[in-house]
């Protein structure tokens, strides 16, 4: 009886350290990689490249998205609302917001630069 009691003490002993780091690990690296709330979300310049209105996706060349942290790119973008590109064209400049919602980049709001 005791040498099982000694068995499962070292065996405990031996694990948690382990446990505890990729515990610690784990809660660090969610806390790194999820992009600020949409509230958050700053006006990003870009321009218009491309509009198809039959997927209801944008294309847009843009500057630094700071609440994705998001490096300037050209990328493809879902629109929260198809009304969005019912005012917008191909060429166009414009100040965006962005969020990070499902696993989709959606763009919230365009407005034309003038």
């Amino acid at each position: 009886m005791k040498y099982a009691l000694k068995l499962a003490l070292i065996a405990t002993a031996l694990t948690a350290p382990a446990f505890a780091q990729q515990n610690a690990a784990d809660h660090s690296s969610h806390a790194s990689h999820q992009p600020a709330p949409a509230a958050a979300s700053a006006l990003s310049d870009g321009e218009i490249r491309k509009i198809d209105l039959d997927t209801q996706k944008i294309t847009i060349r843009h500057g630094p998205i700071t609440n994705l942290n998001m490096p300037p790119m050209t990328m493809v973008f879902q629109v929260k609302d198809p009304v969005l590109l019912d005012r917008a064209k191909t060429g166009d400049k414009i100040k965006f917001t962005a969020e990070h919602s499902g696993g989709a980049y959606i763009v919230t709001s365009i407005d034309p630069v003038k």
